[in-house]
């Protein structure tokens, strides 16, 4: 009999472990849990890749919910990340046109974190089916990552060395396209501002009353004159998480602000916090009051990896786009009905033109099916979101993909995208996530080689210099959030 080629044996594994994505993916989006709780999501991974004959680490870096979950030995050890966190205020019924919460959850994956976690842990355990089938020599290590979406997961975990002796990482994301996602992510520096003033009555004796209000009031102005003076690239954004209480005849004698700065890179962001903290002692010096400010959480910069990009590109365009269904394509109608008309046209158009079919024959078929090829050119193009993928691509040379979850145009973090992912549309993509990434790890495994080019390559970029965003003194609990 003819032995078959590492393709085939990826794919006949992958046909043969669809459904439990699948199901993975089905469980995870029902848990919905938030950051750093995700107790039943981290669980139900762990407990699958033991099963699967994995050595499982529970609970790595100190955060309950992380774990590693190991197969193989020797090198390369390649690492894969899976997310398993949902956002609040996102609960939807699965595969419903409308706005509809589903019952006993008020969060939901509106990112598509449970498509990824089925997705990565379903990568995981093709790469361990080939290395059993093989013989052939490599580790590869399931990385459970807690808390991407409001707990910085994995910037912890990287300050606490859980990545160290990795020579490549893999990982996906949900999307409306599928492609080799090769842009810059701007680092994320987050600080609260607390300022102390003196209360008093706001009418009978103002004069003795010193503003924590006010203060904040002063710093937001400043703030925002500031932003006339930074880099372009730069977004500075903010929120109160204490106003001062809710009588205007007192003068407030706390408030408290949270601001998120981002830039391009991890040394702009603390020059821009270092000006917007001048904003804050001024403000206090006007007002007479005292402000205290804490760093309480950071993402750094994404780097892609050339090498890693091109390896995971290839695999995916040999793999093949998820194997969507006529249940999958009714789904994707029905949230494509609902658009506005000129939206649906455009999104249409669009589609029309990505996957080289007709106005007609997309509307019949609304998900996007081709494959977006790495392109090298957009490397150096900054996108103006954070991800805690950045502090990893710090450490080693990683690279991700996406793959289509929903309809073109569907913005992530919406209900329209919470039943979507949950419905067969996110397990097809995850089947077509996992098999691509397995693919890619197998390419490493033939040649080794690799490594040491996207070593050097991640080595001219950094330095060999990574700079944990999150002080010392900053922990997990301390930005935990319901």
């Amino acid at each position: 009999m003819e032995q078959k080629n590492d393709l085939d044996l990826i794919r006949d594994h992958a046909k043969q472990r669809s459904d439990a994505i699948c199901a993975m993916n089905q469980k995870l989006w029902a848990f919905a849990e938030p950051g750093y709780k995700e107790f039943k999501s981290s669980r139900a991974l762990e407990e699958a890749l033991e099963k699967e004959g994995f050595t499982l680490e529970r609970g790595i870096g100190g955060i309950q919910t992380a774990f590693a979950a190991t197969y193989g030995s020797g090198r390369p050890v390649i690492g894969i990340t899976a997310e398993y966190d949902a956002l609040p205020g996102l609960s939807q019924k699965k595969g419903v046109a409308r706005k509809e919460a589903a019952d006993g959850n008020t969060f939901g994956h509106g990112c598509g974190h449970c498509a990824l976690g089925a997705g990565a842990a379903g990568a995981a355990v093709l790469v361990r089916d080939w290395l059993r089938d093989t013989g052939n020599s490599g580790t590869v290590v399931l990385f459970g990552t807690p808390a991407e979406e409001t707990g910085y997961g994995k910037v912890f975990l990287a300050r606490q060395h859980v990545f160290d002796g990795l020579d490549m990482l893999f990982t996906w994301h949900p999307s409306d396209r599928n492609s080799a996602m090769a842009g810059r992510c701007v680092g994320n520096l987050c600080a609260r501002f607390d300022f102390e003033g003196i209360s008093s009555h706001a009418a009978l004796s103002p004069e003795l009353g010193r503003s924590a209000l006010d203060a904040c009031e002063l710093m937001n102005s400043g703030v925002n004159y500031l932003r006339e003076h930074i880099i372009s690239q730069a977004r500075v954004h903010y929120a109160y998480l204490d106003a001062g209480g809710k009588a205007p005849n007192v003068v407030q004698s706390h408030a408290s602000l949270l601001y998120f700065v981002r830039a391009p890179k991890n040394s702009q962001c603390r020059e821009i916090l270092s000006r917007v903290e001048d904003c804050a002692k001024g403000a206090a010096l006007m007002t007479g009051t005292k402000v205290h400010m804490k760093i309480v959480g950071g993402l750094s910069d994404l780097i892609p990896n050339a090498t890693a990009q091109q390896i995971l590109s290839d695999a995916f365009l040999e793999t093949g786009p998820a194997d969507y269904d006529e249940n999958d394509y009714a789904t994707a109608r029905a949230f494509l009905g609902i658009l506005p008309d000129a939206q649906r046209r455009e999104v249409i158009k669009q589609g029309a033109s990505a996957n080289h079919v007709s106005e007609e024959a997309f509307a019949e078929r609304p998900l996007v099916t081709s494959i977006t090829p790495f392109d090298r050119n957009l490397m150096n193009v900054s996108v103006p979101v954070s991800t805690d993928v950045g502090d990893v691509s710090y450490l080693v040379p990683q690279a991700q993909l996406s793959a289509a979850t929903c309809i073109p145009g569907t913005a992530m973090h919406t209900w329209q995208h919470t039943a979507m992912v949950g419905s067969g549309i996110g397990g097809k993509a995850a089947v077509a996530a996992a098999r691509a990434i397995a693919y890619a790890c197998t390419k490493v495994y033939r040649n080794p080689s690799v490594c040491e080019k996207a070593k050097q390559e991640l080595l001219a970029e950094t330095g060999g210099i990574y700079q944990c965003p999150i002080p010392d003194d900053v922990t997990p609990a301390d930005v935990i959030t319901d």
